[in-house]
C-alpha cells in the first residue's frame, strides 16, 4: 500500500493534505502563478503522487499507519491573480527552440492537464483576479470551480497568433463546441458572469475570502459520495464520449458496469448502509 507520509518536496507549488484533502497552492505569486517550466514539473508529480495515493485508486479510507488517502483536491493560486497562464521567459524561449523542443514543452503540458482532468479524487478549483491560457487550461480540468466575482477567464492564445490547442481537449469538453470556437476566436477576457452562463465554472462568491467556505462546503457534500464511485464516474464518462459499438452494446456495458460497481467492497457497504438504516463508512470521515 502506498504511504500519505513524505509528500513531494517542491519550492513554486504549496502543498498541505488535511484529512482526506489536498490542498495545492501556485505559488509565484510576484509572477501572478504563471507557469513555468519548474512549476509545471512540480504540479506533475504532485498529481501523480496523489493519484496514486487517492481512496479510489487504493479502494481503501487509510493507508498503514491510519491516515487517511485521499478524495478531494484543492488547486488555488496565492495572491491577487489564479494563473496568468505560460511565463513569458517560457513563450520567449518557445520561439528559439527547435520542432523537437517544442513538441517536448508540449508533451509536458498536456501531462499536466491530463493528470489534473483524469485524476481519480474530486477536483475542486477555487479562483480568483485571471486565468488567462493555461490558468484557464487548468479551470477547465477540474470537476468544480469556485470563482470570485471579479474573475476574468480567456483563452488568450490567439493574441499571440496561436491557438489553445493542448488545453484544447479540455476547454472543448467542459463547454462544447461552439463555445471553445468562439472563446478561441475571441480570445478575451470573460467575466464571472458570462464564465458561470456558459459552464466555465459552478459558482461565484463575492469576494477572496469566501471561497474557502464555499470550498469546505463541497467537500463535506462529497464525503456522502464514495471514493471509488467518484473515480469510477470519471472512467464511465469517457466510456460514454468514446462508445464505439451501438446502442444494444453500451446497453450491455452499463449492465455490467452496474453489476460490477454492486458487487464490489464500496458497493457492498453502501447497499448494506442502506438497509441497515446507517451511514457507510467513508460518510464522516
Amino acid at each position: 500500500m502506498e504511504s500519505m507520509e513524505n509528500p513531494p518536496q517542491t519550492e513554486l507549488v504549496k502543498i498541505e493534505i488535511s484529512g482526506s484533502t489536498c490542498h495545492i497552492t501556485l505559488d509565484r505569486e510576484e509572477k501572478y502563478n504563471a507557469l513555468n517550466v519548474q512549476m509545471i514539473t512540480e504540479l506533475c508529480m504532485i498529481f501523480d503522487w496523489t493519484a496514486k495515493r487517492s481512496a479510489g485508486t487504493t479502494d481503501s479510507l487509510h493507508d498503514s499507519n491510519g491516515n487517511q488517502y485521499l478524495r478531494t483536491l484543492v488547486i488555488s493560486g496565492a495572491g491577487k491573480h489564479f494563473c496568468a497562464g505560460a511565463d513569458i521567459n517560457m513563450m520567449r524561449d518557445a520561439g528559439a527552440q527547435t520542432a523537437e523542443e517544442n513538441h517536448k514543452d508540449s508533451k509536458r503540458l498536456d501531462n499536466l492537464f491530463n493528470s489534473l482532468w483524469a485524476h481519480p479524487c474530486f477536483t475542486i478549483g477555487a479562483i480568483q483576479g485571471v486565468a488567462l491560457g493555461g490558468g484557464a487550461g487548468l479551470v477547465a480540468c477540474c470537476d468544480y470551480v469556485v470563482a470570485t466575482e471579479d474573475v476574468k477567464i480567456a483563452l488568450s492564445e490567439g493574441k499571440l497568433g496561436i491557438l489553445p490547442a493542448v488545453i484544447g481537449p479540455y476547454v472543448y469538453r467542459r463547454l462544447g463546441s461552439a463555445c471553445f470556437r468562439r472563446l478561441a476566436m475571441q480570445a478575451s477576457r470573460i467575466k464571472s458572469d458570462e464564465a458561470l452562463r456558459v459552464g466555465f465554472i459552478e459558482q461565484v462568491v463575492i469576494q477572496k475570502d469566501d471561497l474557502e467556505q464555499a470550498v469546505s462546503t463541497i467537500i463535506d457534500e462529497l464525503h456522502s459520495t464514495g471514493p471509488s464511485a467518484v473515480k469510477l464516474a470519471k472512467q464511465l464518462t469517457l466510456e460514454f464520449d468514446h462508445w464505439p459499438g451501438d446502442d444494444e452494446q453500451l446497453r450491455q456495458f452499463t449492465l455490467d458496469f452496474t453489476s460490477k460497481m454492486r458487487g464490489s467492497k464500496e458497493g457492498q457497504e453502501g447497499l448494506s448502509s442502506f438497509l441497515e438504516k446507517r451511514a457507510p463508512n467513508w460518510k464522516d470521515l
